[in-house]
């Protein structure tokens, strides 16, 4: 009669020990992997993972240099008070934003403008002058019947700012203050722009 014999390694106890304690950890693994606190443990897996590989990639965690390219631009903001359809084609602000555009690229100062919105009167536009006022606008110009209204009530208080209104009516004699620049709309607005912005610009490098 034939028999089959079984080779058996002989077990050793340390080996066993660990592989059930292995055992152990994987099941307790399969069960923080079921249902909802799973997804929560892929997640936060895939977060560690991908910041090990931010730090791994990127040394010191940092981007690198800036872009010599990058525009780097005064401290210095020229502000433009407008109705509430902004500076869209058309509109009696979207002359003087092409122009405050073209100083920019000129004196390097930052340029932005702030529509009125609601009713289009002095009193609704004051709050919005305001808030020009408070982030240190060094130039602000202004389109538009309230807004130059605002603008001319305003300057006296702020003889830190340059103010600029647009268009054919000024005011008179002691009435205009000296930091209050009246541009006529037409071939003089372009000049009339650039030069109270270049000499806030000039007047902030002085310091």
């Amino acid at each position: 009669m034939k028999t089959r014999r079984t080779w058996r390694s002989p077990v050793n106890p340390q080996t066993s020990g660990q592989g059930e304690r292995v055992g152990r950890w994987l099941a307790v693994m399969a069960g923080w992997l079921r249902g909802r606190r799973g997804w929560a443990v892929g997640s936060a897996a895939v977060i560690v993972l991908g910041l090990l590989g931010v730090w791994l990639f990127v040394p010191g965690g940092e981007s690198g240099p800036p872009d010599p390219r990058a525009r780097q631009y005064k401290d210095v903001d020229a502000c433009l008070l407008t109705g509430e359809k902004g500076v869209a084609a058309g509109t009696p602000a979207a002359p003087v934003w092409a122009e405050m555009q073209k100083a920019s690229l000129e004196t390097r100062a930052r340029v932005n403008y702030v529509p009125v919105m609601g009713p289009q009167t002095v009193e609704n536009a004051q709050p919005y002058l305001n808030s020009l006022i408070q982030r240190r606008c060094a130039v602000v110009l202004a389109v538009g019947a309230p807004q130059v209204g605002v603008v001319e009530s305003a300057a006296k208080q702020h003889p830190d700012v340059r103010f600029v209104v647009i268009g054919d009516a000024s005011p008179g004699g002691d009435r205009r203050a000296e930091n209050l620049t009246v541009a006529k709309s037409g071939a003089e607005l372009g000049s009339s722009v650039a030069d109270v912005i270049k000499g806030a610009v000039e007047e902030s490098d002085s310091r």
